[in-house]
């Protein structure tokens, strides 16, 4: 009997302080439309950075291909060439 008293206790608090913590506060640094401005600035930036990189990667694999066909294509024309 006393075990159970005691598993009710910590639930009654628990239950009590769920009202003060779910409120949110206008003054908090993560709600602050200063703080979203901000970090949303970063995460364009990084996501530009990101894609400026991507595309500089395809470019400089797309003219390596394009010497790859350049060099199949003179091996197929002496090929053709010598038949």
């Amino acid at each position: 009997m006393l075990t159970v008293i005691a598993r009710r206790v910590p639930l009654t608090r628990l239950a009590l302080s769920r009202g003060y913590t779910s409120s949110i506060k206008e003054g908090s640094v993560a709600q602050s439309k200063g703080f979203s401005k901000k970090e949303k600035a970063h995460e364009d930036e990084y996501a530009r950075r990101h894609e400026a990189e991507l595309l500089r990667k395809l470019k400089a694999e797309i003219e390596a291909k394009k010497e790859e066909l350049a060099k199949l294509q003179e091996k197929h024309d002496e090929v053709n060439s010598k038949q």
